[in-house]
């Protein structure tokens, strides 16, 4: 009997704790902060009160609680229903995936050390190499043009070891594929004795270049893979980051060099009795059909979710002109993929050949921006990302934002 008893105590102590603990999860509030930035044509719109704006959450409005205007660090207005305090210190990420040092790079990083950084900021620097973090104290301890000078000694250093294998298959893949292009059309007078590769110095047969063709441009995009969890384990690093999150990205546009489809064609047509060809050239027309290589969706939610800026600065280069070789633009999937995410993050995005004037586009677009809260009705930790729309009804205004968050 006593038994019997102290298991019935058990059972209704653990289901008054059960119970309980949904009643807690079932009223379980949290704040919602949404940094939002209303342009009206290239202008940014600075006189937006509390009730101009809309927030919806899975297409449920809901009741907006606080509006900050924040100018830099400096929170220049207020407009509450309920008191925040909004944290607007500035952790800034500068993330370069380059495998070719620019010039133009220094004048980027000049600006911003100059004309955007203050003692109190956060500062890490991605190369193709390594990242290596400054401090605000860092600041107040050397020059702006010592710490620019170390940093452009870093990236370029960065740049060559980061970044050496690629450029050296790619120069090998560039002389490789001209050289079967001039070796069909009679055209090996358009190398000098210095541009040649030891494949020509060797006299390799065409279906052994064509087989280290394969090989190289397989490697190749191997190389250029974008790491899907290293991208996520990125932002998640950031999760624990107090204040704002700005990464500017700058992805250097990259060309491969294909060989003309109408030259694989003709060595199909003259080595129809070589099938090892036929099978080579199958393969490396496989190469040139690449699809995104990781969960775009995946990504922008994570990213989205941590409340980060990315402002995607995309840099675009010149290509060389070969008789028989095309340089096909082989950044667009990544392109496409970098872009959703700056989306979805509220970020800023564009492309040029000058680094420092997407530097200067970036911090103008996102120094200025509103600090918009509030609280989701039946809140519950289930997971699942949270879609967020931001309007501001009756106006046409261009708007970004974070685009949800995950319930965890």
């Amino acid at each position: 009997m006593r038994i019997k008893l102290v298991g019935l105590i058990v059972f209704v102590l653990l289901a008054a704790s059960v119970f309980s603990q949904q009643i807690a999860e079932e009223s379980l509030v949290v704040n919602i902060e949404v940094p939002v930035r209303v342009y009206n044509d290239n202008l940014f719109v600075d006189d937006l009160i509390i009730d101009d704006f809309k927030i919806y959450e899975d297409g449920k409005i809901q009741k907006i609680q606080a509006v900050y205007l924040v100018n830099e660090r400096n929170i220049a207005r207020k407009d509450e229903r309920k008191r925040f305090s909004p944290n607007t210190k500035r952790n800034f990420y500068l993330f370069f995936e380059i495998s070719e040092y620019d010039p133009r790079i220094r004048e980027a990083v000049e600006y911003f050390l100059k004309n955007v950084i203050y003692p109190g900021d956060d500062l890490m620097v991605i190369s193709p190499f390594s990242s290596y973090k400054l401090r605000g104290k860092a600041l107040e301890l050397k020059s702006r043009d010592e710490i620019v000078n170390q940093l452009i000694g870093i990236l370029r250093k960065d740049a060559l070891l980061g970044s050496s294998e690629y450029r050296t298959m790619l120069k090998e893949l560039t002389e490789l594929a001209a050289s079967i292009a001039a070796s069909l059309e009679q055209r090996d007078s358009f190398f000098t004795t210095e541009d040649r590769t030891i494949l020509d110095a060797h006299n390799w047969a065409p279906g052994e270049k064509l087989l280290r063709y394969q090989y190289l441009i397989g490697r190749v995009e191997e190389m250029r893979y974008v790491n899907q969890n290293k991208l996520v384990e990125f932002a998640k690093l950031l999760k624990d980051e107090v204040g704002q999150k700005y990464v500017f990205l700058f992805y250097q546009n990259e060309y491969i060099p294909q060989i003309d489809p109408k030259i694989l064609t003709q060595y199909m047509s003259l080595y129809q009795d070589r099938p090892n060809i036929e099978l080579t050239i199958s393969g490396i027309m496989d190469f040139y059909k690449r699809e995104i290589s990781f969960d775009v969706e995946k990504v922008k939610q994570v990213y989205a979710d941590e409340s980060i800026s990315i402002h995607f600065l995309f840099i675009s280069r010149n290509f060389e002109i070969i008789p028989g070789v095309t340089f096909q633009e082989r950044s667009e999937d990544v392109y496409s993929a970098f872009r959703e995410m700056a989306d979805a993050t509220g970020g800023y995005i564009e492309s040029s050949l000058r680094a420092d004037w997407l530097m200067k586009r970036a911090v103008e677009a996102s120094k200025q921006y509103y600090l918009v809260y509030y609280s989701p009705e039946n809140y519950k930790r289930d997971g699942k990302f949270k879609n967020i729309r931001v309007e501001i009804p009756g106006k046409k205004y261009r708007i970004s934002y974070r685009k949800g968050y995950i319930a965890d």
